[in-house]
């Protein structure tokens, strides 16, 4: 794995297929948490979410460390849209991140993702003893399938997590997770009249923009308290 520099993560065509590059966004003062954060399903890491997500948090305080599935960083290489790996894969793949980015953070370490990266983080917080969850729009049911939920594991989650997530969210909606069984220790901070990219109604009165620098914010309150308390 190679590290590189927020502005220069890979474009298209460029790396070799296999190839992982590990994309850092630190603080310029002092970095008080890093947190290892996995793209969705369908986009990159330096989509426009993930860019600005990183941006936003970095300003708060918190490094960000950005990575891509073998399916994804194959994508860059040929331009070739593919469907995600294995769930098996997609874990093994997180593992192997966690544990390269390990030896390079000596302080707090939490992971995350948005959708589909977060919830891969999460079926591993425990295992890896990460010292949080984030979730940016978690998927709490498969799209269009509310039958087919992927809360099981959440129910015993033991690592303090925090889920950004839309009310109007079509794969898990504020009425839809009031009704599943959660861990204490996770909290749920609800974006008004959002929707599963965080992007709100225009008749709400908010924006885009106002969504995503009040869950960075929310981020950084949840991990970097904590952390200077000693609590993880």
């Amino acid at each position: 794995m190679a590290d590189i520099d927020p502005g220069q993560c890979p474009q298209k065509g460029q790396g070799q297929a296999g190839e992982e590059s590990l994309c850092w966004s630190r603080p310029a003062a002092e970095t008080l948490c890093t947190l290892i954060l996995a793209h969705g399903a369908g986009a990159p890491m330096d989509s426009p979410f993930m860019n600005e997500m990183a941006e936003r948090l970095v300003a708060c305080g918190v490094a960000v460390v950005r990575f891509e599935f073998p399916y994804m960083a194959a994508r860059r290489v040929d331009g070739t849209r593919r469907p995600p790996n294995s769930q098996g894969q997609l874990l093994d793949h997180w593992r192997q991140v966690y544990a390269r980015v390990r030896q390079q953070v000596t302080g707090p370490l939490a992971i995350g993702g948005k959708s589909m990266g977060g919830r891969m983080a999460s079926m591993l917080a425990d295992e890896l003893r990460a010292d949080g969850l984030i979730c940016l729009g978690y998927p709490f049911h498969a799209a269009g399938k509310p039958e087919k939920t992927r809360v099981e594991h959440l129910a015993e989650l033991r690592t303090p997590t925090l889920i950004l997530q839309g009310e109007r969210d079509a794969l898990g909606s504020r009425d839809e997770v009031a009704n599943y069984r959660l861990a204490a220790t996770i909290r749920i901070e609800w974006l008004a009249a959002a929707d599963h990219d965080l992007k709100p109604l225009k008749r709400s009165g908010f924006t885009h923009t106002q969504h995503l620098q009040h869950s960075a914010e929310a981020i950084a309150e949840f991990l970097v308290p904590a952390t200077a308390a000693g609590l993880f």
